[in-house]
Formats: structure tokens, sequence, C-alpha cells
């Protein structure tokens, strides 16, 4: 884990450029996104936010008054976050919060929606995850405090990696390659953790982007219950 520490740290100021996001990435973000379903006012979590490539693609889905939290372990990510969010204007809708997600206590997000929100009970009311589940060990227990944050009823999102399929298999290894550098388990399939713990399987939804190479899932989950 400090050896991927060290990775993002370095590669921070170049993440975006060199990622893939416009070619590949981003439409795994806006399939994410869509299938939240989203309302004007409402609160996400975004889980492992990285340099907030999301964020304005939620500051439009929950416009003008909705919120969001980024959660990130990496500091030099943050750091990248915290400039666009200042670049932008967007201080009065976003907090940040640096920690590990399995180590993710649901008080220290309930504490910044309700900063934001000037009151409340502090719930979010959905949860997006893109890229970020697959690079952490953890994810299991990542998962289980990301849902501590939830209010009962509310939506969540995986977006992730597999390997793609059908013509575009031909990019099987330039797919492997990005997930390697980035740290990122291909076979993880962390959307499986969301298919499992859905309060209605009718309420699943998936698409698949780029010859399957990226997954989008979104259902409604049930909150867990966790340290505060």
């Amino acid at each position: 884990m400090a050896a991927l520490m060290r990775r993002y740290g370095v590669g921070a100021r170049w993440y975006d450029v060199l990622s893939g996001e416009r070619p590949v990435y981003r439409a795994g973000r806006q399939a994410g996104i869509a299938l939240l379903a989203l309302s004007p006012g409402d609160c996400v979590v975004d889980l492992g936010c990285g340099t907030g490539l999301n964020f304005a693609l939620l500051l439009e889905a929950t416009a003008p008054s909705g919120i969001v939290i980024g959660v990130d372990r990496s500091p030099d990510m943050l750091a990248m976050a915290q400039r666009r969010v200042d670049r932008e204007g967007w201080g009065g809708r976003v907090r940040l919060i640096r920690a590990d997600a399995a180590e993710l206590l649901s008080e220290a997000v309930a504490q910044a929606v309700i900063e934001l929100r000037g009151g409340g009970d502090g719930r979010a009311d959905a949860l997006l995850a893109t890229y970020a589940l697959s690079v952490i060990t953890e994810r299991e227990e990542a998962w289980r405090r990301a849902r501590a944050t939830l209010r009962p009823g509310a939506r969540a999102s995986i977006v992730d990696m597999q390997p793609p399929h059908g013509f575009w298999r031909v990019l099987s290894p330039l797919a492997r390659l990005a997930c390697a550098t980035g740290g990122a388990d291909i076979s993880a399939r962390p959307w499986r953790m969301l298919e499992r713990d859905a309060v209605d399987p009718s309420s699943v939804r998936r698409v698949e982007r780029k010859g399957g190479h990226i997954v989008a899932v979104a259902a409604t989950v049930s909150a867990s219950d966790v340290p505060r």
C-alpha cells in the first residue's frame, strides 16, 4: 500500500492527462452518475475521489444546491482536487476528507454534510465509487464503511474495470497495463458487492462501455452500521 501511495503521489499532477480519461474512462463516470438518477439538492459521497474528475458531473446533476463529499487517502490527489474546487468556485458545495476508505468514519462525513447544508442529520443521499474499489485491498470493509454514510433508501453506483470482450479484446494488453500502472485489480469486479447488497434486485441497473472494459452498476442499498 505504501508503494501505491507513492505512485499516486508522484503521478497526481499528471493523472488527468495520462489516465486515459477523455478517450476511455470518462464514459464510465458519465454512465455511473446517470444510473444514480440524482435529484437537485442531493448529497453524494465520492469515494476515492482522486483529483476530482467526478465533481463537475455530480454538481451539474444535483444543481443548484447539491453537495459532494470527496474522500481519498492520497494528500497529493486531494491537493489537486482542492485546486480544482478553488479554481471553479465550488467551495460552497464540495468538501474533501482525507481518509483511508477502509477506516472511514461516518461521523466525519456527517460533519462535512451538516456544515455544507447548515443542519440536518448528516446522511448522504448517494454514493459513487469510480475506479477506486479495485485499488483498495480491504474493499469489503471500505464498502461497508461507505454505506454507513448513507440514509435509508439511498442509491450507490460502482464503476470499475474488467478485461474487454468482443472486438475490444484486442485492447486487453493495454487495459491490463493501465490497471497495473494504477495498482488496480482488473479481476476484482467490486460491483458484485453492490449487486449482493441491493435492497431489491429490481433496483439494480447495469451498463457496459468500451467493449465491457468499463462496467457501471447502481442499486438502492441498505445502510450499514459501523463505529462512528
